[in-house]
């Protein structure tokens, strides 16, 4: 009988380990878009600005690099390392 025991409580926890693996893997894919989803987004992200044009520059060319664009028309670029981290020459961010 401990034997079984053993054999199910090992069972549990490989079953715990794979499905906490998918959602991990899940999760860091969360923020990933596909280049084509890039223009709807920033559009989005850039329909709260008086410079559309070079913010939807900036922000397509980043989403194109990262795959990424933060939630929301300003702010939230945590949620997108490369997209905050992105800077230019002068080290300002690069995108909106």
């Amino acid at each position: 009988m401990a034997g079984g025991r053993r054999s199910h409580a090992a069972l549990v926890l490989v079953l715990s380990l794979v499905i906490m693996i998918a959602f991990a893997d899940l999760a860091q894919g969360y923020n990933k878009l596909r280049p084509q989803d890039c223009k709807p987004k920033c559009t989005y992200r850039c329909s709260a600005t008086s410079h559309k044009k070079p913010c939807m520059f900036f922000c397509q060319k980043c989403c194109a690099k990262c795959l990424c664009v933060p939630n929301g028309v300003y702010g939230n670029k945590q949620s997108c390392a490369c997209y905050n981290n992105w800077k230019t020459q002068q080290g300002k961010p690069k995108c909106p």
